[in-house]
């Protein structure tokens, strides 16, 4: 019996969307050869991770095994997928492989971090291997809503996997190449161990509609506008960007890219040849000489980012452009859940200024990504895996998309973040659970999300803040009375007086109470202190704040 066993191992996106980091090995039982698979970001909000600017993957599992990793595979360049390459790097050094389109990006962020570009190289599609220790790794195209997406043909002494990544099965994608049946069977005809399977739509019931048929529709609608029309998606979108701006020209509009996301993704389309036939634009500068009616905007920001085009414009204006009433503002996109609010926000400054805005809710103006269900049952019969392990999905999506495929008569395995499956054998087992949790890049730092820094912001946000400071003598006596600085708190309290005062009139007798030992007890000292802070500013704003004692001694 064989000692050596294939693993999988996700540490990021099993049990959440967003984040995405797979990993896979081959070998003895840890002395496994590895390769991982995608090392994406997911994005901070206010309430849970207030100032941090992206959440990364723990990969401190990796790290401790960095001399076994024998290659990173990214499969397509949206940022919950390699958005972190350049900022685990460091910590992994290992070769980063991706197709022509997604290598121009994972280059881009490398370069940005100081990194040479030629730890990133560029692979072409299937048949094409990528041999990787006890691996051979292939990249099946696949379509999405991005160009070159790739599904991974893995290949080990163990068998073969196909990782799916993100997909939809479009056969008129626009751009980049569409599913292609035949050559997939073809590719799974020998038989496959385990399918790891995107999970995102698993509940919709409908089969997916295409990118060629939300084009009609948008030529129509904009044709029908009577002011200026600005349309926003996702900007990594590149189909979609190419339908809106040929639904633009269609209807006798100068096109007009605006922020910085959507020019830089047409820029790589054209360099890497994916998109050869763009509308020619014109600039926000120039486009202030051409009547309104015959503009049409392509902007930034359809999930309500702040800084995004499409929130600036809502605000007032955006490299000199502004809404006026009866203008039209298009969402092509759908909202992410959890950014609902600033998708709100923004629909509501609109209406505020008169434009008419349209988002997806009709069904006519986006379409998905991701396969729905009749579509991931389709994939699934046409690979005929032994198992399917559902990723990239919530906790709710993984478990709905197991049940779907035992109803087709398949093993389905429900494996979240940390959650090791040894795929040995004829029966996939849960091997080992790992420690797992997300890492914050807060400002030009890594920090733990446990570390307590976020924590502790949070609770200053809720409860306000509160500095004592206090001089004490040689004599172990204080020097004066201690003196309070306030943020984030009312300045007058139940008794109508200064919050301030209050505070430092109730320490001020607590000092003059204190006994010798305890002003001799830095500890015991600012305990105290912070007692009489919180107690104080219970009773008079009926809040308990966070307390900050800094207590300096005269030597």
């Amino acid at each position: 019996m064989s000692t050596e066993r294939l693993i999988y191992l996700p540490l990021g996106g099993a049990g959440e969307i967003g984040m995405n980091a797979y990993v896979y090995g081959y070998g003895a039982p840890e002395q496994e050869r590895l390769i991982v698979v995608d090392l994406g970001v997911a994005f901070p909000d206010m309430d849970g991770s207030p100032g941090v600017d992206l959440i990364l993957p723990d990969i401190s599992w990796l790290k401790e095994r960095r001399d076994r990793i024998e290659a990173v595979f990214i499969t397509h360049a949206h940022e919950d997928h390699v958005g972190a390459v350049a900022h685990t790097y460091e910590d992994l050094r290992a070769p980063i492989f991706a197709r022509t389109f997604t290598a121009n990006i994972a280059r881009r962020k490398m370069e940005e971090h100081g990194f040479a570009p030629d730890t990133v190289t560029t692979v072409s599609a299937w048949p094409e291997q990528v041999r990787a220790g006890p691996f051979s790794v292939s990249f099946l195209p696949i379509s999405h809503s991005i160009p070159e997406s790739a599904s991974l043909v893995i290949d080990s002494p163990g068998g073969r996997l196909i990782h799916s990544g993100d997909f939809k099965l479009d056969e008129t994608p626009l751009v980049g190449e569409p599913f292609d049946p035949a050559l997939w069977a073809d590719v799974c005809k020998d038989g496959v161990k385990a399918l790891i399977c995107d999970s995102t739509n698993v509940f919709s019931q409908h089969p997916g509609r295409s990118e060629a048929s939300v084009g009609p529709e948008i030529t129509k609608l904009v044709q029908d506008a009577s002011g200026m029309v600005v349309a926003t998606t996702f900007a990594s979108n590149v189909a979609r960007v190419k339908t809106l701006a040929e639904a633009g020209v269609r209807a006798g509009r100068s096109i007009v890219l605006m922020g910085r996301a959507m020019r830089r993704m047409i820029e790589a389309s054209i360099e890497t040849g994916v998109l050869s036939d763009f509308p020619s634009v014109v600039s926000p500068e120039d486009a202030k000489n051409i009547p309104r009616e015959n503009l049409m905007l392509l902007v930034t920001g359809s999930q309500g980012e702040r800084r995004a085009a499409s929130a600036q414009l809502a605000r007032g204006k955006y490299q000199g452009m502004e809404m006026k009433e009866g203008d039209l503002f298009l969402f092509s996109s759908k909202t992410i859940p959890g950014n609902e609010k600033g998708v709100i926000r923004i629909i509501n400054a609109f209406s505020e200024q008169g434009v008419d805005v349209v988002d997806d809710s009709s069904g006519l103006y986006h379409v998905s990504g991701h396969a729905n269900r009749p579509d991931l049952e389709k994939l699934a019969s046409i690979v005929k895996p032994q198992v399917v392990i559902p990723m990239h999905g919530e906790h709710r999506h993984l478990r709905e998309h197991v049940k779907l495929a035992e109803s087709n008569g398949m093993t389905g395995v429900l494996a979240v973040n940390g959650m090791m499956v040894d795929l040995s054998g004829n029966q996939p087992k849960i091997a080992e659970y790992i420690e797992t949790g997300r890492t914050y890049l807060d400002g030009s730092v890594q920090i733990g999300a446990l570390d307590g820094v976020v924590r502790d912001r949070i609770r200053m946000a809720l409860n306000g803040h509160v500095v004592v400071t206090l001089i004490v003598d040689e004599e172990d006596e204080p020097l004066g009375d201690p003196w309070c600085e306030i943020k984030g708190l009312p300045e007058t309290g139940r008794s109508n007086a200064s919050l301030v005062d209050v505070l430092e009139a109730d320490l001020g007798q607590w000092l003059g109470r204190a006994e010798p030992k305890t002003l001799r007890d830095d500890e015991k000292l600012q305990e105290g202190l912070r007692r009489v802070v919180r107690n104080t500013a219970q009773d008079e704003i009926g809040k308990k704040p966070e307390v900050t004692i800094v207590v300096s001694r005269l030597s």
